[in-house]
């Protein structure tokens, strides 16, 4: 729409606006592209952003489908650019520190990572187009996964619809759930992000020799004991503030990819194997069993 685009334009001081996104791909003078618009566009515009030998940051998931997300890896490949793909959480400094100590050895051998999330629903034309529960919002938790703890081989998921209407009808329909997800890696490793309420984010990691474990952020830390109980403040309910510092970092790993003429730190792979595994989970999810990676796109060397 040309006024909102006029507005974020003035709001945020850009030069330039384009209706169309193929114009600012004939730019000369442009390196690299940022795509943060609905799943379903970024197949096209990433072929079309390579073609035109541009470097691509493109959030997650990258797409819905195994086969695309393969054609796309194989054409950046091909086109020689940079494709970078947005898990943010990566950024976080709480999970990075979880992560730098875990690879350190610093816990010993890590055996089970135990990951409780939670975020604030989302509305019914969003999540129709979303790819659902595991493909849109746990995605994050699976990337967590392998983040933390290696390749995935196989996933156990239960989901269910818990969050009502005032009517008492599901508020979130269409196939989908909104609660509980279980993965397994090797049998050592166990998640359960429980629901979509308020965003909420914390990870322990058990290992051999010790754990270590991270805390929701939230908007201060005080506590208050008084004759009703502990009180203190609520985790941050808005994901742009849980994680607004992993996503200047992110683009600044883009940036600096871009620059020093690096591989992208969170690649099309990345991308591919969390999706592999959301579908693992879905499909675990629809036939109450463990699923395998390999039943769902079997990696090749």
């Amino acid at each position: 729409m040309p006024d909102e685009l006029a507005a974020v334009a003035a709001k945020w001081n850009v030069g330039k606006t384009f209706a169309d996104y193929r114009k600012l791909l004939e730019l000369a003078d442009v390196d690299a592209v940022a795509i943060c618009t609905p799943t379903n566009t970024h197949y096209q515009m990433i072929l079309e952003a390579a073609a035109a030998g541009k470097h691509i940051f493109c959030e997650k998931p990258i797409d819905l489908s195994i086969e695309k997300i393969v054609a796309i890896n194989a054409e950046v490949k091909a086109r020689g650019v940079q494709l970078m793909v947005g898990f943010n959480r990566r950024y976080d400094p709480n999970f990075l520190k979880v992560h730098d100590t875990v690879k350190a050895g610093g816990i010993g051998e890590p055996h089970i990572c135990e990951s409780p999330a939670a975020i604030r629903a989302a509305a019914g034309d969003y999540i129709r187009a979303s790819g659902g529960i595991f493909l849109d919002m746990t995605i994050h938790d699976f990337d967590m996964a392998r983040y933390l703890m290696g390749d995935v081989v196989e996933v156990y998921a239960r989901a269910n619809v818990l969050v009502t209407r005032p009517s008492g009808r599901p508020a979130i329909g269409h196939g989908d759930g909104d609660a509980d997800v279980r993965e397994r890696r090797a049998g050592r490793h166990r998640q359960q992000p429980q629901g979509r309420l308020r965003v909420r984010s914390a990870v322990e990691v058990f290992g051999s020799e010790g754990m270590i474990a991270v805390k929701n952020n939230t908007h201060d830390n005080h506590v208050r004991l008084d004759s009703a109980g502990t009180h203190s403040a609520l985790p941050l309910d808005f994901f742009m503030d849980r994680y607004a510092e992993s996503y200047l970092k992110e683009m600044e790993a883009f940036v600096d990819a871009v620059r020093g003429q690096r591989l992208a730190p969170v690649n099309g792979n990345d991308g591919l194997m969390a999706v592999v595994i959301g579908l693992a989970a879905a499909k675990s999810a629809r036939e109450n069993r463990p699923v395998k990676l390999d039943e769902i796109y079997e990696r090749r060397s």
